[in-house]
């Protein structure tokens, strides 16, 4: 076997080996951040909005200030009413976001199903901060 076949032999090796690495770390970050999500996400069911952004990510407190916050959600929650279901839609890991820095992040949809909105997509995206804690950096319903 020529010495280029044997490098590209292992050089495709290596790749398997790191492909299925990531395969079998992503799930974990998923669920990691879906369960701060969900955690978070009932924060604001609650209506507890100044916990909710002392427990989100930096990033998302450089956003937007506490007192505004504090006004955001049950501005936008509020027209529509109760929760009434949320369903996991989908999760997806990203190292990038557009207007993000570049980071760890897993964007989560659920769809979701309020009294006055019965089909609504809420997007909610954990970040991995430098503690190894995955907190909320965005949220936002369609």
């Amino acid at each position: 076997m020529k010495s280029e076949n044997i490098f590209l032999l292992f050089g495709a090796s290596l790749l398997a080996i790191s492909l299925s690495c990531i395969a079998i770390a992503s799930p974990d970050k998923e669920r990691a951040a879906a369960a701060s999500a969900h955690a978070w996400l009932m924060l604001v069911d609650e209506g507890r909005y100044p916990e909710s952004w002392e427990a989100a990510a930096s990033y998302f407190k450089t956003a937007i200030a506490k007192k505004d916050w504090e006004k955001a959600p049950n501005a936008a929650r509020r027209p529509l009413g109760r929760l009434i279901s949320r369903e996991l839609k989908s999760t997806a890991y990203t190292s990038s976001l557009p207007g993000a820095p570049d980071g760890e992040y897993v964007v989560i949809q659920y769809t979701t199903s309020f009294e006055n909105k019965k089909s609504g997509i809420e997007t909610i995206t954990p970040m991995l901060e430098s503690d190894g804690v995955w907190r909320v950096s965005g949220y936002f319903i369609r």
